[in-house]
């Protein structure tokens, strides 16, 4: 079992990891995320029953683990939002630190930023199906979907994604013009 696990874990960390970061986008929340899908995998382990292949049960539990993160946060803001003047309330920024920005390319930041225009389940067949590279099939098993819903909700994805590029690129654009002529 410990070296079942530990196999797991050396092949497909780095992509769970990764997952749950595009996901989630809080390096210290999917830090405790991915901790959450490997205390479920060893818990579970012996209930494996190979239907699926191990990676797309693993991306099975990690969206699971994240969809649960969801819930929490929208219950927890709800409660906060009853108990507090929403007037009072700070306005927060959930976009990527600019530290995070410089690493990526400007196609990577657009898309990454373009994901945010996304239904939670949009994102993750754009994130298992492009990222990940998993299968159609793949991609249905860990979201437990037919594959023409995976389909249809990838071609919807792509669609809004392509749309919210467009603005965004058309709006940076405008920004470099506006700075040209400031100067």
């Amino acid at each position: 079992m410990e070296e079942a696990f530990q196999e797991l874990y050396d092949q497909y960390h780095k992509e769970i990891y990764q997952f749950l970061m595009y996901m989630v986008k809080k390096p210290d929340v999917v830090d405790d995320l991915v901790q959450e899908v490997y205390i479920k995998v060893l818990k579970s382990y012996e209930k494996f029953e190979g239907r699926s292949s191990q990676k797309t049960w693993l991306f099975s539990i990690a969206r699971n683990v994240a969809m649960d993160y969801f819930r929490q946060q929208k219950t927890w803001k709800q409660r906060l939002m009853n108990k507090l003047d929403i007037d009072a309330l700070s306005i927060s920024d959930s976009k990527p630190l600019p530290e995070e920005i410089v690493v990526q390319s400007e196609s990577v930041k657009l898309i990454y930023e373009a994901l945010d225009c996304c239904n939670e389940n949009q994102r993750a067949v754009v994130i298992l199906r492009y990222i990940q590279q998993l299968s159609i099939v793949e991609t249905a098993q860990v979201l437990k979907w037919s594959q023409s819903k995976v389909k249809t909700t990838q071609h919807r994805a792509l669609k809004k994604l392509k749309d919210q590029m467009s603005e965004l690129a058309i709006e940076k654009e405008g920004k470099i013009n506006e700075k040209i002529t400031l100067e």
